[in-house]
C-alpha cells in the first residue's frame, strides 16, 4: 500500500470522535479517506499529517509494522468484523497472522496457582498440536497461557498477545520479560496508536480481536462479572465454539465458567477436549500432541508406552528439583540432562514451579530460585 493512503488511513482513525464503524462509514461514502478528512475538516480538527508521519516514522524505528485493513496480511477472520480495526500494528512474527488454526485462552486476572496450570499446560498442549494460541497477556491466566505456548516445540511454540495498549507498551509492566519473549518468539499486535497507555475502555475493544483470530474460545476461571465471559459472548456471536473448565460450585473464581457450562459451553479438561471438537467442526485432521491422554490413544499396544510416559512423568515431579537448581541456579538443558527425563516433561514441571513463583527464568533458558524458592529450600 502507498505510504501517503497508508497516511490518511491513520489521520482518519486517530480523528476525534471517529472509530472503525464510522470510518468505514466515511469511506463509503466519501470514496476514499483523503475526500473523507477533506470533509471532516470543515466540521471539526482532523488529525494533522505531521502526526500521522509521526506515527510511521515511531513504528519503524520501534520494529513495528502498520497494517491497514486492505494490507494482504491482515487477517482475513477480523475483515469479517463489522467493526474491523481499519489499522493493526503488529510486532514480531506476522505470518502468524495467516494461522488457520487458533484458540483464544482468557480466565481470571486473580488466577489461583491451579488454574494458571491448567492453562498453561493446554496451550503448551495446544501448541505442540500445531494450534496456535491467542491471549491478551494481562497478569493470570493469560500470562500463563503464553508461557505454557511458548515453552513448546522445544521453547520455541508461538503465540499471539493482542494488546490493550500500543504495542510498544508493555502492560502490566510485570510482565515486561514475557513481552519481550514474545515479541521474539510470536507475535505482539494491537488497533491502538503507538504509545497509548493502558485504558479501562480499551480492553474490552481488544476482546473482539481476540476471539476473532481464534476458531474458539476457552475460558479458565472466571468470576461471573469478568471480561472474559464478554470475549465469550463475542466468540458466539461470531459463530465460535466455547470452551470452559469446571470447578467446585462454591468457588466464585470459576462461577462464570459453570455458567458458560450450563449454557452450551464444551466442559474442557484437558486439550484432547478441543482437539477432538477442531477436528470435527473444521473438518482437519489435527496431529496428535506429545503426551496426549489415555483416551485419544485407545489401541492396547500404546498402553505400554503411555504407562512409561506417566512413570517417567512421576519420576520427575518427585525430583527434588529446587534442590538441584541450588542457590546457583542451572541451565534448562543441563537440567533436563540431569534428570534423564523427557524435555517435554521438565519443562512442563519448570512452567509450574515459576507459576508457583518458586522459580524464574533469566537470558532466556537459565534458571534460578526466587525468594519464595529459597525459603522452600532451606
Amino acid at each position: 500500500m502507498a505510504t501517503n493512503n497508508l497516511a490518511d488511513y491513520i489521520r482518519l482513525i486517530l480523528t476525534d470522535g471517529v472509530g472503525p464503524v464510522s470510518f468505514y462509514k466515511f469511506l463509503s461514502q466519501y470514496g476514499s479517506a483523503t475526500e473523507a478528512l477533506k470533509a471532516l475538516s470543515f466540521k471539526k480538527e482532523v488529525c494533522s499529517p505531521n502526526r500521522a508521519q509521526d506515527e510511521l516514522k515511531k513504528a519503524q524505528n520501534a520494529g513495528v509494522e502498520i497494517l491497514s485493513f486492505e494490507d494482504e496480511r491482515y487477517p482475513l477472520s477480523l475483515k469479517e468484523l463489522n467493526d474491523a480495526p481499519p489499522i493493526l500494528y503488529a510486532k514480531g512474527n506476522l505470518d502468524l497472522l495467516s494461522y488457520v488454526a487458533g484458540i483464544s485462552i482468557v480466565g481470571s486476572r486473580n488466577a489461583s496457582v491451579q488454574g494458571r496450570k491448567i492453562a498453561s499446560r493446554i496451550a503448551y498442549d495446544l501448541t505442540n498440536a500445531d494450534v496456535l494460541v491467542v491471549s491478551g497477556m494481562a497478569r493470570g491466566i493469560d500470562s500463563a497461557a503464553h508461557k505454557g505456548a511458548m515453552y513448546a516445540k522445544s521453547e520455541q511454540g508461538p503465540t499471539i498477545a493482542v494488546l490493550g495498549t500500543g504495542v510498544d507498551i508493555c502492560y502490566p509492566k510485570e510482565n515486561e520479560e514475557l513481552y519481550h519473549q514474545i515479541a521474539a518468539q510470536g507475535l505482539l499486535i494491537s488497533e491502538f496508536a503507538l504509545s497509548e497507555q493502558a485504558n479501562i475502555s480499551n480492553f474490552p475493544r481488544r476482546n473482539r480481536i481476540v476471539s476473532a483470530l481464534s476458531l474458539g474460545v476457552l475460558v479458565v476461571e472466571a468470576s461471573l462479572n469478568s471480561g472474559s465471559l464478554i470475549t465469550a459472548r463475542l466468540a458466539l456471536e461470531q459463530g465460535k465454539d466455547v470452551f470452559a473448565v469446571p470447578d467446585s460450585p462454591i468457588e466464585n473464581k470459576s462461577a462464570g465458567c459453570n455458567k458458560l457450562i450450563k449454557e452450551g459451553a464444551l466442559l474442557t479438561e484437558n486439550a484432547d477436549d478441543i482437539l477432538q471438537t477442531l477436528a470435527l467442526t473444521q473438518n482437519r485432521t489435527l496431529k496428535t500432541f506429545q503426551n496426549a491422554s489415555l483416551k485419544s490413544k485407545p489401541l492396547d499396544n500404546k498402553k505400554k508406552e503411555d504407562n512409561i510416559t506417566e512413570q517417567k512423568k512421576s519420576d520427575v515431579k518427585n525430583a527434588d528439583i529446587l534442590q538441584i537448581i541450588g542457590t546457583s541456579g542451572i541451565e534448562t538443558d543441563e537440567l533436563i540432562r540431569h534428570l534423564k527425563a523427557d524435555a517435554s516433561d521438565v519443562l512442563v514441571l519448570i512452567t509450574e514451579l515459576e507459576l508457583e513463583g518458586l522459580v524464574s527464568k533469566t537470558n532466556g533458558s537459565f534458571l534460578k530460585l526466587t525468594k519464595q524458592g529459597l525459603k522452600v529450600l532451606k
